[in-house]
């Protein structure tokens, strides 16, 4: 599985290195940016700390639909709770909730918001889960590289835990199911706006790896029914 941390916006070069640092120690090389609004910048560089080599390959991008198309599954982090979602789960519970998918994740994401505003609530929305870190105090919130930092500790167990996806085996992924899922709610005429319609969506994001597959198989049943 190959995990990519994903900046919105991120204002101060010294953040983006100190980013770039702290993945790097915790085993991880994908830093993709959207919207920089100070990059490349040597400030950064100096932050990154023997993690130029990141900073430089980093992609960057103009929106986060645009950093996400290639990934399966996005997790979006946030200091506080927000209608927009109906669950929010502690970081330590990242590694749980990923081996549970299996190889049903092949391309993993996690968002970062602004230094100053975080994500969005559409950003957040267009997550599949969103997840914080516990903190003793909610004020002041964590600094964008020490978030960073945070959630890279819990994820840098992933790759030791969830097995390694074979390209010669045919295993359904989870956006595929989200695709089938969509074409057959559209097929109801739900509003895609509505709380019952992403509530599904969130509840799907929690599935392990043998209800995807389980779902797939319904899914393809349905949509063979509807055509």
């Amino acid at each position: 599985m190959e995990i990519h941390f994903i900046l919105i916006e991120p204002a101060v070069p010294e953040n983006i290195g100190a980013s770039a640092r702290a993945i790097n120690t915790m085993g991880f090389k994908s830093l993709r940016l959207v919207n920089p609004v100070n990059f490349p910048n040597e400030k950064a560089n100096w932050l990154a700390h023997g993690s130029v080599d990141i900073l430089n390959k980093a992609l960057l991008f103009t929106s986060l639909e645009e950093a996400s198309k290639d990934l399966d599954f996005i997790i979006g982090t946030s200091a506080k709770k927000r209608s927009v979602k109906y669950d929010y789960y502690p970081a330590s519970k990242l590694l749980e909730i990923i081996q549970n998918k299996g190889s049903a994740i092949r391309n993993l994401g996690i968002v970062f918001g602004r230094e100053e505003s975080g994500l969005t609530n559409s950003e957040l929305g267009s997550c599949d889960l969103v997840s914080y870190i516990p903190l003793a105090s909610p004020y002041p919130s964590l600094n964008l590289s020490q978030a960073v930092m945070l959630f890279a500790y819990h994820l840098s167990q992933v790759g030791e835990s969830v097995n390694v996806h074979n390209p010669k085996t045919n295993i359904p992924s989870y956006s595929l199911l989200k695709t089938r899922i969509e074409e057959i709610l559209q097929s109801t005429e739900m509003d895609p706006t509505s709380a019952k319609y992403n509530r599904i969506f969130e509840r799907l994001s929690i599935l392990g790896e043998k209800d995807i597959k389980l779902l797939h198989s319904i899914a393809i049943e349905l949509i063979k029914k509807l055509d």
